[in-house]
């Protein structure tokens, strides 16, 4: 259980990154730094964005869970 917890960390991590890293930049700040100022028609429509929200949603969820998990297996074992 606690090799599956693990692994399931580790794939949400790099999955919640990835996810996050898609959105697109509402205001200034760093991402108009690395050129996500600029704006353009590959952005995606609307659907696609709630779609992406929903997803990163999703796995910020198994993200937390995974956490609490293994947490809660080193707390008892």
């Amino acid at each position: 259980m606690t090799l599956f917890l693990q692994i399931m960390l580790i794939v949400t991590s790099v999955l919640l990154v990835l996810l996050v890293l898609l959105h697109r930049a509402k205001g200034g700040g760093l991402s108009s730094l690395f050129g996500g100022g600029v704006q353009s028609n590959l952005a995606g429509s609307s659907v696609a964005e709630k779609n992406l929200d929903r997803m990163t949603l999703f796995v910020m969820a198994l993200w937390v869970i995974s956490i609490i998990g293994v947490g809660l297996l080193i707390k008892i074992g």
